[in-house]
């Protein structure tokens, strides 16, 4: 870059020395061109290199080819009878030209470098004890099971569950997020974060292939291989619309000046004048660089907001999403239950719970995990429980301080004999009977994530016509949730078999033109992610399975992304398309002052270069989200 700046700094200082020359010296038409050809071949040599290896290819219908042959045209023109020389305008068009080719490399490497931020999430080195010592080895040489120590200011290197420490982590690069995350002893823990405060002991639980940075780093390098519908016919229109506008060069040069009043000697150098410039003003820089570039650049802002977008062709299909249809349990709830209510009888809330929690000590289920949470003094109070049995599909009983405490569901109750009562809580209702007498229940719930409500608001304001959740949960939770997030329908108690169902149901009756997507994060969730028009995973929590099938991850878990997602799209579409219009409406313009005479040279150096430089700026505002 700094080398092209210098290349295009001296050649405009040689052009000005070269038009005083013209000037003052009183030069004939052969040494003024010699002493143009000076700084036309230091700019232009690149150029002309890549129009002659074109030519030897078999590809010689490109931006280079064209800039050469109307260049050089340019400044054999004023050999010809009655034609002025143009010197000045052939070697500016070819620095014009490096101009706008230094614009795009500079655009190009600030989208480049809006992605690479991911790849500096990848580590150098893993720190693993073996035979009682640390050993420093490359992450792909550590196994699944092996104890990993990472430092402060350290990358993690695997995925992992913490066993010894706590720290907090910074998650900007996976996420977006400038917030840290704190993680302490039996939390998990994923590659590609910066250890920040403490020193942490992992259990590591996936190799480095399979490790969340690896996925990544894969999404990343593979993501401007897949073209939008946009793209790919830029490229293709390139490929046809060239050798059309040589040959209409060639016509335009050779064919009116036979009919032509005066003859054809006579007026074939203003013929030739108009071909060239319309050679220079039909070159299509502008659309075959700018369009990538503005997709480029809607990929690397994206990125930097923790959505990754596997490939420029899903922007095309998230601009036009209409229907959103999430799952529920991981997507629009945390998929980790928790305490809502405790209603007691006849005991306090904390003994009710004080209870519970102690039967359910040496329980796996989740259930029994959120009653421990819910009294988190249960491992140390010193109470003693014992005989304890559970019951399938019933519940647990054990002796807590020498009294017999039941829980479980009501079947449960109804079995032991004892009146239980209803809750207008919706939830999974939990009963605990006292020495065969009726003691309360604890109402346990998948809790909402705090911006589901918002995601969906922000959904509705882009104009997306249907919300829809597809659950296997029960019935009245699923009404529960839908209703109070503002979802326009539910289906619930679903198998996986039938969410692919009720998807291939919902595309049917979508409206023409407008894409459906779906958001989830379980391995059930893949058949569906495939299924849809735009599958989108969470990626923070989200499985392997549902990352790999989907085709937008969102890195930090948060639904509300996904409407950031979709405004990124079609803002990218919209500057493309801004791009394209404005470089089409130019070049007609021009096209047609050229062909009736009144386009100059420096009119086609604007039309081509000035509109590329234009379009390339403009591209840049899709990396500013």
């Amino acid at each position: 870059m700094k080398g092209k700046i210098i290349l295009v700094a001296v050649t405009a200082l040689l052009l000005a020395g070269a038009v005083l020359v013209e000037r003052y010296g009183g030069l004939s038409s052969v040494q003024l061109l010699f002493v143009y050809l000076v700084p036309y071949l230091l700019v232009g040599y690149g150029t002309l290199k890549e129009a002659a290896e074109g030519i030897v290819k078999g590809d010689m219908f490109n931006e280079h080819f064209l800039m050469s042959l109307a260049t050089i045209g340019a400044l054999c023109i004023g050999f010809l009878p009655g034609a002025e020389t143009e010197y000045p305008e052939a070697v500016f068009v070819m620095l014009f030209f490096q101009v706008g080719e230094l614009f795009e490399g500079y655009a190009e490497g600030k989208s480049r470098e809006s992605i690479s931020h991911l790849m500096d999430i990848r580590p150098d080195v893993a720190h693993v004890e073996r035979d009682g010592k640390l050993c420093d080895v490359s992450p792909d040489e550590v196994g699944i099971g092996e104890t990993i120590v990472v430092r402060p200011g350290e990358k993690v290197p695997l995925d992992g569950k913490v066993m010894e420490g706590a720290s907090a982590l910074n998650t900007i690069a996976l996420t977006g997020e400038s917030l840290p995350r704190d993680v302490a002893a039996g939390d998990d823990i994923v590659s590609g974060c910066v250890n920040l405060t403490g020193l942490v002991r992992v259990r590591t639980t996936k190799t480095f292939g399979e490790s969340t940075v690896s996925k990544i780093i894969r999404l990343v390098e593979s993501a401007d291989e897949k073209k939008s519908r946009s793209e790919s016919f830029i490229t293709r229109f390139a490929r046809v619309y060239t050798p059309i506008v040589v040959c209409a060069a060639l016509l335009l040069a050779f064919v009116p000046p036979f009919f032509a009043a005066g003859g054809f000697a006579a007026s074939f150098s203003a013929w030739l004048h108009r071909a060239l410039i319309f050679l220079v003003v039909s070159c299509p820089c502008a659309l075959v660089i700018s369009v990538p570039l503005t997709f480029f650049g809607g990929l690397g802002g994206a990125s930097r907001k923790g959505i990754l977008v596997k490939g420029s062709c899903y922007m095309d299909a998230l601009a036009k999403v209409g229907t959103v249809v999430f799952d529920k349990t991981g997507t629009l709830t945390r998929g980790e239950f928790a305490v809502e209510a405790v209603h007691p009888e006849d005991f306090s809330e904390t003994e009710l719970l004080h209870l519970a929690a102690h039967v359910e000590h040496f329980s796996t289920h989740p259930i029994g995990e959120a009653l421990r949470a819910a009294f988190p003094n249960e491992a140390t109070d010193g109470c003693p429980v014992a005989d304890v049995e559970e019951e399938a599909g019933y519940g647990i009983r054990a002796r807590v301080a020498g009294r017999e405490v039941c829980v479980g569901n009501s079947k449960m109750m109804d079995r032991i004999g004892v009146q239980w009562r209803g809750c207008h809580h919706v939830g999974t209702i939990i009963h605990v009977a006292v020495d065969g007498r009726y003691a309360g229940h604890i109402v346990i719930n998948d809790r909402v994530k705090e911006d589901s409500a918002q995601a969906v608001a922000a959904l509705k304001g882009l104009g997306v016509k249907r919300t829809v959740m597809l659950t296997g949960d029960r019935e009245e939770v699923a009404r529960d949730v839908a209703g109070k997030l503002g979802l326009d329908a539910y289906f619930a108690e679903l198998l996986p078999a039938d969410k692919v169902e009720h998807v291939e149901r919902l595309l049917a009756a979508r409206p023409e033109g407008r894409n459906l997507a779906f958001v989830g994060d379980g391995i059930n969730d893949a058949p569906v992610l495939k299924r849809a028009d735009v599958g989108i995973a969470m990626g923070g929590l989200g499985s392997d399975a549902a990352i790999e099938a989907a085709d937008v991850v969102l890195m930090d878990d948060q639904p509300s992304k996904v409407a950031l997602a979709i405004r990124i799209a079609r803002r990218t579409i919209r500057i493309a398309r801004e791009n394209v219009w404005f470089a089409v409406g130019v070049k007609v313009g021009i096209l047609g002052l050229a062909v009736v005479g009144l386009g100059t040279m420096w009119m086609a150096v604007f039309a081509d270069v000035g509109v590329t430089v234009l379009a390339v700026l403009n591209a840049m505002r899709a990396l500013r989200i």
